[in-house]
């Protein structure tokens, strides 16, 4: 017997009719005795219908009322699929998230969870009842419901994985697995079988939108087994787990493209201590994230100092640029758009030199400009125009051999 979280995502509930599907999946694992944990997103569409009627009501809606009515939609699948369930003959309950025992702090909208207390379902479970909870929602040290943010029902899952002690945390999706790099761009990806926690977080990062960051990180805390596959089919999908002896043998895994991504260049800053704290201490304090940080040290005690922003942050931030440019001194500021970031990943970069040399000849071979560079142990990043960022994948994609089936970690 062993113990399955399994979440499914908007698409997986979009109408009765595949409620009704998820529900033939999660009886066949209970009919094989396994004790069965399923957390559900909304409906797909119902998020963001309900955000637009918050917008309908208020220009500016209160976060705290808004977090109790986007919480609606997760609540309405849950009951569903236990009526469902009910209506079958099985033994089913449905949770909320603060019924789950998932508490958080109480930033609305991308709430924390700081602790979780799953004694209510693993008292369903032991009566032999499948735990049917809503995702996405929790409960802050006030009793006020609380959201996880975009994609929050996959950090539910498991977290309450991790909680119980799961043997596995299945987050099925409308995709079969984590790919080379997104098949919709490129028709020679390849289903990853096997890939590192640290692989996937940075895939995710990076624009990937397989899982929610915030589940892989969670995932590679607690070291919970996360199997990525479809609800659509039963085949295997992508399994999530810590670092094995032969993963290095893969140098590169995957290829992400982010085109969500905004430039800002400050030019001629004053070169000294303390100009970086005045230029970020700002950005930080309106919770805008930054992603890439260049500076390009001139003569004359001056220097240049580019970094990026996702595009919902981009005119905020090129407000407060332009404050501080001004208090500071800087000549010009620089801003762009119509940028992509293509990236690299692979731990075995950790490991074989000689990556960076093919990305940049790859990318120079199809005259592609790289604009700025960064790298992690297990990845190297490249922002270039966006209208070249399909190609760049492509190209990455090729140069690196992952259109090609070879006998790896990948495939075993």
């Amino acid at each position: 017997m062993a113990l399955r979280v399994q979440k499914y995502g908007g698409t997986s509930v979009a109408d009765i009719e595949r409620i009704k599907h998820v529900a033939d999946r999660v009886q066949k694992a209970y009919n094989q005795g396994d004790k069965v944990v399923v957390v559900l997103s909304a409906m797909s569409g119902v998020t963001d219908s309900l955000i637009s009627l918050a917008r309908q009501a208020s220009k500016t809606p209160d976060k705290r009322e808004l977090d109790v009515l986007i919480a609606t939609g997760e609540q309405t699948t849950a009951a569903l699929l236990a009526m469902i369930l009910k209506s079958r003959g099985y033994k089913a309950k449905s949770f909320l998230g603060f019924q789950a025992g998932i508490h958080t702090n109480k930033t609305s909208g991308k709430a924390r969870i700081q602790n979780i207390d799953c004694k209510n379902i693993q008292q369903a479970l032991e009566k032999g009842h499948i735990a049917v909870v809503a995702g996405f929602q929790g409960i802050d040290a006030e009793g006020t419901i609380t959201t996880l943010g975009r994609g929050g029902s996959d950090t539910s899952a498991v977290a309450i994985a991790s909680s119980l002690k799961a043997d596995v945390c299945e987050i099925f999706t409308d995709v079969d697995g984590v790919y080379t790099t997104d098949p919709r761009i490129c028709s020679d990806a390849r289903k990853i079988n096997k890939i590192t926690y640290e692989e996937m977080l940075e895939m995710a990062i990076l624009g990937a939108k397989v899982l929610q960051i915030r589940s892989v990180e969670f995932a590679k805390k607690y070291n919970v087994p996360i199997h990525v596959r479809s609800s659509f089919n039963e085949e295997e999908g992508t399994m999530v787990v810590n670092e094995s002896s032969d993963m290095e043998s893969v140098i590169v895994s995957g290829i992400t493209c982010d085109m969500n991504e905004a430039r800002i260049t400050l030019k001629r800053v004053p070169d000294q201590p303390g100009i970086s704290a005045k230029i970020f201490t700002p950005l930080a304090e309106a919770e805008i994230s930054v992603d890439m940080i260049i500076q390009n040290t001139r003569a004359g005690g001056e220097t240049d100092l580019t970094f990026t922003v996702t595009k919902d942050d981009f005119e905020r931030a090129k407000k407060i640029s332009h404050k501080v440019a001004k208090e500071m001194g800087a000549i010009e500021i620089l801003t762009a758009d119509e940028i992509a970031k293509v990236s690299v990943i692979g731990l075995g970069m950790k490991s074989h030199s000689g990556v960076a040399a093919i990305m940049f000849q790859a990318l120079a071979s199809e005259n592609i400009n790289i604009r700025l560079i960064s790298t992690s142990e297990i990845r190297i990043s490249c922002i270039i125009l966006a209208k070249y960022a399909e190609l760049a994948v492509r190209t990455l994609h090729t140069a690196f051999g992952l259109d090609q089936k070879r006998q790896t970690h990948q495939d075993t």
